[in-house]
């Protein structure tokens, strides 16, 4: 497995480093960006690969069925854009190449159907983990869909995700950190080494991809060379290359998006972050969204489900414990995996749940903190299927409508939304702290209208949930 080509990325001061970088380019890209998708004839399609993709944009739809009837209405909606939730990174690789195969030849049916074309977004996380390259060559093999370039772009502004002299960096306090080199770097299911990109796809690709074989845009192309720029660059690429993107802002993304929609005659397929989506849409920063615009600030007591370990998560959970009257329900994950253990364990932590909402007091139910992992990546992943089914279980169960329901981890909110609650079709409105999604369930759901928080396990400090809850209930 190849490591980080050349010396070991080391820490950087965050501040010094950006104020290091050439001045950004002076032009706003985004009058030009929506004029161009106004006019375009492709419908964007997103594969998200857990609930998270929508934590930049607002006013799109999220849909969790995939049959061709339900693409085809989708793909004649007079909308730019849809996200289709995979939740493939909570599934073994074998099982998310078969579901990203069938829905991409659901896709394409709907396409023929529609006489719409797309563009290929596949949507995963901005720390490098999940199933890549194999979601998207299962896509592609599944549709011989044919292609220039593969744009990768794991930037995400909101969550701190800047990729410099092509080294991917997770922000941490003042500090940019490696990617490689983070905690995120050594999740069992997705663990990796290199932080420096082009490294990194040789390494998930086995060496079938090498890193001498990737083209970057550096922050000059972006930032000295603008859209123009990136269109020479672009107008190069064919055979299926894979191109990296470097980016710190905003701006620096949608001069991208603008030379990308300028460059023609060539198709691109897309590994990505949040953030270029937000840029592929045209789409501003909205202020975040008010307890009366999420429907939540009159209708009772709330309800947060935490099942991501992650150590930010667990801090965020201290911390909201702490700061903000809830009531803490634990769930013991070791009593959930003995099946003489499990229902009874289930069944207690109903009835507090309810026993809290009944009495108009927030609830707070959390896996306990103790990751109990397996021998091997799928006896993980099968652990944590097994403790999802419980959390479906007990969101499933509930005597109370809660006024707002916050699912704290992409596994976690992705099972809750689909089969607790019955969402097939949501509306993301926009977000409740910066990289946190909420959506409007629609009428099929369970709880109809209610505002559902889809909370990333890997954004914001120790505060952020304490913010959120706070933010829902600001009496």
């Amino acid at each position: 497995m190849p490591k980080d080509r050349g010396i070991e990325p080391q820490r950087l001061p965050l501040q010094q480093t950006l104020d290091a970088l050439p001045p950004q380019w002076s032009q706003d890209p985004l009058p030009e960006i929506r004029d161009i998708v106004a006019r375009s004839v492709k419908k964007i399609v997103v594969f998200d690969d857990d609930p998270t993709g929508t934590q930049t944009v607002h006013d799109v739809p999220v849909l969790t069925e995939y049959s061709e009837d339900a693409l085809s209405r989708e793909m004649a909606e007079d909308l730019p854009v849809f996200y289709l939730l995979t939740n493939s990174r909570g599934l073994p690789e074998t099982q998310a190449r078969e579901l990203n195969a069938t829905i991409a030849r659901n896709l394409a049916q709907a396409s023929q159907r529609t006489s719409k074309d797309f563009v290929l977004v596949s949507r995963s996380d901005s720390t490098l983990r999940g199933h890549f390259p194999a979601e998207i060559d299962a896509i592609v093999d599944a549709i011989d869909l044919e292609y220039d370039g593969l744009i990768f772009t794991p930037f995400f502004l909101e969550g701190g995700r800047y990729t410099i002299n092509n080294v991917h960096y997770v922000a941490e306090g003042d500090w940019l950190t490696p990617a490689g080199q983070t905690e995120f770097a050594r999740d069992p299911a997705f663990s990796f080494q290199s932080s420096d990109i082009p490294a990194y796809v040789e390494e998930k690709t086995g060496g079938a991809v090498k890193a001498d074989a990737v083209i970057m845009i550096s922050l000059e192309d972006v930032r000295n060379g603008g859209p123009g720029r990136i269109s020479e660059i672009l107008s190069q690429v064919t055979g299926r290359t894979v191109v990296g993107v470097n980016a710190v802002s905003m701006r620096d993304i949608e001069v991208f998006v603008l030379g990308l929609l300028r460059t023609e005659g060539k198709r691109f397929i897309f590994r990505t972050a949040a953030s270029l989506l937000r840029a592929m849409l045209g789409q501003e920063g909205r202020p975040l969204l008010t307890a009366v615009e999420m429907n939540a600030h009159d209708a009772g007591a709330g309800l947060t489900i935490v099942g991501s370990y992650l150590p930010r998560t667990t801090g965020q959970l201290d911390h909201l414990l702490t700061n903000a009257q809830v009531n803490g329900i634990e769930i013991n994950v070791e009593r959930l995996l003995f099946e003489s253990y499990r229902a009874n364990e289930i069944r207690c932590v109903q009835r507090q749940i309810n026993e809290t909402l009944h009495d108009g007091r927030d609830a707070v139910a959390f896996t306990s903190r103790e990751l109990i992992a397996g021998d091997s990546v799928e006896d993980s992943l099968k652990i944590g299927e097994r403790v999802s089914r419980a959390l479906v279980e007990i969101a499933g169960s509930l005597e109370t409508r809660p006024a707002y329901i916050i699912a704290k981890g992409g596994n976690t909110s992705s099972q809750i939304a689909t089969e607790a609650l019955g969402v097939r079709r949501a509306w993301a409105l926009g977000q409740v702290y910066p990289g946190v999604p909420v959506w409007r369930l629609g009428q099929e759901s369970r709880y109809q209208d209610m505002a559902y928080v889809v909370f990333p396990g890997n954004v914001g400090g120790d505060d952020a949930l304490t913010q959120v809850v706070k933010r829902l209930r600001p009496s």
